[in-house]
């Protein structure tokens, strides 16, 4: 990989910019509609990192666990910024942390032990669900009026730790839905998505860097499947973005961003299917 970006410099900077870019979109919208960073930053690594030679073997792997040790200082600014404006629900993370944690645990040892077109083809599926609810799902519709209690709640919280870590997402992109069906107050739910990210991002990421390893088809400058190149350039965007996001959230009404986030996710979807299908 850095063989690429001495002898061409103009890529190199090309793939900083776009890099830098995609951290400040992934900060703004982990702030905005806690949907959490990953959900930018996995499909633009999977697009670039093939054109810096990465090995399709490791591909989805790399862009995963890089995601993920990117949330980690992502989701620490945004759960403070939410904090500060009474935004993170203490007793829901009481309930659902310990849950999303094992969840994480059991999602790490697959997401690490698969093939990369699974991880793949599962980001797409659930991504384009995902779409599907913000693009189609109506405002004020609710499957109950509280979150459930028992075994139901337990079970939303693991799903929502197995599929977050496997997708290399920080959980707001299925807590904030989840949430809000059972007719949990928006804002709310998007400053506790953000501190179930740190839940998420810490044993996520640290399973995806010691699984990797010594791996032999790992580009430079990766510490397992975390590429240190991406999350220096990630990083510094994401945490500069995430409180401006956070504070957008209490201002603005965010239904258009929403629109054009679906759009995006669709295309993403669509692109990963093709890869899949037709490789």
């Amino acid at each position: 990989m850095f063989e690429t970006i001495i002898a061409e410099p103009l890529f190199f900077i090309s793939f900083a910019i776009a890099l830098l870019a995609t951290g400040a979109i992934a900060g703004l919208l982990a702030g905005l509609l806690g949907v959490g960073g990953g959900i930018v930053i996995v499909p633009v690594l999977y697009l670039m990192l093939p054109l810096l030679g990465v090995d399709e073997s490791v591909l989805m792997h790399v862009a995963v666990g890089t995601s993920l040790a990117t949330i980690i200082p992502t989701s620490i600014m945004s759960a403070r910024s939410h904090h500060k404006r009474g935004g993170v629900d203490f007793e829901l993370l009481k309930s659902w942390g310990p849950i999303i944690f094992l969840g994480v645990v059991i999602g790490g040892y697959f997401g690490t032990t698969v093939k990369g077109e699974v991880l793949t083809l599962i980001f797409a599926v659930v991504a384009i669900l995902v779409a599907a609810n913000m693009a189609l799902r109506k405002e004020g519709i609710v499957l109950a009026d509280a979150l459930p209690v028992g075994a139901i709640r337990h079970s939303l919280a693991l799903v929502v730790g197995m599929f977050s870590v496997v997708m290399g997402i920080g959980g707001g992109t299925l807590s904030v839905p989840i949430l809000t069906a059972f007719n949990y107050p928006i804002r709310r739910a998007v400053g506790t998505a953000s501190a179930i990210g740190l839940i998420i991002a810490l044993p996520g990421s640290a399973t995806f860097i010691l699984s990797g390893m010594g791996h032999p088809d790992l580009p430079p400058g990766s510490l397992g499947y975390a590429n240190l190149f991406g999350f220096a350039l990630i990083v510094p965007a994401t945490m500069l973005m995430a409180p401006v996001g956070a504070k957008l959230a209490h201002s603005i009404n965010p239904i258009h961003l929403r629109m054009a986030f679906a759009f995006f996710l669709l295309l993403t979807s669509l692109r990963m299917f093709y890869s899949i299908l037709f490789g």
